[in-house]
């Protein structure tokens, strides 16, 4: 886990490069860590003595970090979150101008802070609650049915998001594991791993649901079950995706990563898109997408 030093650095290397674009204003949000508040805090701090102005979000998943990203007037995000990870890590996601930042921009934030070379400030911090935009964001369009859906937020940044969307959502649902915990009781929160979904699978073929889904700590990794408690490989649920797409975006492009299987790429082409191999890792899903200009992405590790 970082240190306070180290997030206040990045924030400062964080501020210094939105200056350096014209940008004023960053979002920030963080998990459900037991580490994510500290760390927020001084993140925050790097910022505005970098002279940038901060709009706290608070505790979410990272999609919602995006989604104020993209809908605040900010020039950059920044989500305190270790993912998938252990509970003793952590770490950040970060985007600046709607776009991923990653790589060499990392390297240059280690650059800024080893010269010292960090633009001066004094930002001011607002408050956001955004649950409920984000949440009718969600729902926003929705026309499918009345299903009976058992949810498994594991402890992680998303329970609370999910609870509002299932009031919202017609049909049955079951909800489990919907309070955030850092210590995660109950199961690590990574749905990639089939052991993990076990109380999912028990909760779907117990009630007779239809399917089930899971989430990772800071949600933006799905995981699902059908209603046999059969595990729906990220790639699979990427297949189901495709037609839909497709049908409201002739011809488009749908990137998937180099882990998914070939049939995702057949049923792709068979359906008259342009299947598009990505490198795995979510930065360079989206730099693709973005690319390609792609309608629809994803990865077998279930980022969608």
């Amino acid at each position: 886990m970082p240190t306070a030093a180290a997030p206040t650095a990045i924030g400062r290397g964080f501020a210094t490069r939105v200056r350096g674009i014209g940008g004023t204003r960053v979002a920030v949000g963080y998990d459900g860590r037991l580490s994510s508040p500290a760390l927020e805090a001084a993140l925050v701090a790097g910022l505005i003595a970098g002279g940038v102005d901060v709009v706290r979000i608070g505790l979410g998943p990272s999609p919602m970090l995006y989604y104020a990203e993209a809908t605040l007037e900010v020039d950059g995000g920044i989500h305190v979150t270790g993912s998938h990870n252990p509970a003793e890590y952590n770490g950040f996601k970060m985007v600046l101008r709607h776009a991923p930042f990653f790589g060499d921009d990392i390297q240059d934030l280690a650059a800024l802070a080893a010269s010292g070379a960090w633009s001066e400030g004094a930002g001011v911090v607002t408050t956001v609650d955004l649950r409920d935009a984000y949440v009718g964001r969600l729902m926003a369009g929705y026309a499918g049915g009345a299903y009976r859906i058992g949810w498994d937020t594991g402890n992680g940044a998303a329970g609370p998001v999910i609870e509002a969307l299932v009031k919202l959502l017609p049909g049955e649902h079951h909800v489990i594991f919907a309070e955030v915990d850092g210590n995660f009781p109950n199961h690590h929160p990574d749905p990639t791993e089939e052991s993990n979904l076990a109380d999912l699978k028990r909760l779907v073929t117990k009630n007779n649901l239809d399917f089930g889904l899971a989430f990772d700590g800071d949600g933006d990794r799905i995981g699902a079950v059908d209603a046999l408690g059969r595990v729906i490989w990220g790639d699979q649920i990427l297949s189901i995706l495709v037609e839909p797409a497709l049908r409201e975006h002739p011809g488009a492009s749908i990137v998937a990563d180099v882990k998914s299987s070939q049939a995702l790429f057949d049923r792709i082409t068979a359906l008259g898109g342009k299947a598009v191999m990505a490198p795995t890792g979510h930065s360079l899903m989206k730099t693709a997408m973005t690319r390609t200009g792609a309608p629809l992405g994803g990865e077998l590790s279930g980022h969608l």
